[in-house]
């Protein structure tokens, strides 16, 4: 996957929508105003940043040497994942529990609006 196909993939999602709070060189993907993604995207080697939940974001650690604790983010509910260095299907599987984790924590209605786009 390259960065181009990240930020597509990010901006697939329902309400998705790419904000620059922290300047240019950094985009940070958010639903309804809450961030479920970041990346550098002209970062070599291309890298992201996605919630977790923190049991699963500690085995995945563990697994591959490719994901670490959230660079600059809670350690606990955030990885940094080396995007070229694994399976792109298992990169968009991250990014999509990514999304999933933050609507799952937004209120009912905001996440029934959702829905409705």
């Amino acid at each position: 996957m390259d960065a181009q196909r990240l930020r597509a993939f990010c901006l697939g999602f329902n309400g998705a929508a790419e904000e620059f709070p922290f300047g240019p060189q950094v985009s940070v993907f958010k639903v309804l105003g809450k961030m479920f993604a970041l990346s550098a995207l002209d970062a070599t080697p291309l890298s992201v940043n996605l919630k977790c939940e923190p049991e699963i974001a500690v085995q995945l650690r563990a697994d591959h040497p490719a994901i670490v604790p959230g660079y600059h983010m809670s350690k606990r509910h955030w990885n940094t994942v080396t995007v070229g260095e694994l399976p792109e299907k298992m990169v968009r599987e991250l990014i999509e529990d990514s999304y999933d984790l933050v609507v799952a924590g937004l209120p009912k209605a905001e996440r029934l609006r959702l829905d409705r786009a």
